[in-house]
């Protein structure tokens, strides 16, 4: 029977990483400090991630226009949020009201697409 020896903790880390889920969550909750990269400037603004679960992103929306309007664009925002990952690709986002959020930078949050201010 071979011994192993002491092994460098960086490979023993990657090599746990690699066969356990824990690799892939973290994977997963990269997302949250790359979501307005990923999103742009706009659903950046009146949004905030809020965690991830198991391969779904909870997202806070300041607005039900926007909240309406983001369900519409579910597919697109996953494509943009899961470009370029092998690993922790997110399988569902799941948009949720925010209570008493802040108004996006500026002072107010900006109207979803195809609306115009004053507007419902």
């Amino acid at each position: 029977m071979k011994k192993n020896g002491p092994v460098p903790l960086g490979d023993a880390l990657k090599t746990f990483l690699e066969k356990s889920e824990v690799g892939e969550r973290i994977e997963e909750a990269a997302v949250v400090p790359e979501w307005a990269e990923r999103v742009g400037p706009a659903i950046a603004a009146v949004t905030t991630p809020v965690k991830v679960s198991r391969g779904t992103l909870i997202v806070a929306v300041r607005s039900s226009a926007w909240l309406m309007e983001l369900k519409l664009m579910e597919r697109e925002v996953m494509k943009r949020i899961n470009v370029d990952r092998e690993r922790g690709k997110i399988r569902a986002i799941r948009f949720v009201m925010a209570e008493n959020a802040p108004p996006a930078a500026g002072g107010t949050a900006p109207e979803p697409p195809g609306q115009s201010p004053g507007k419902p």
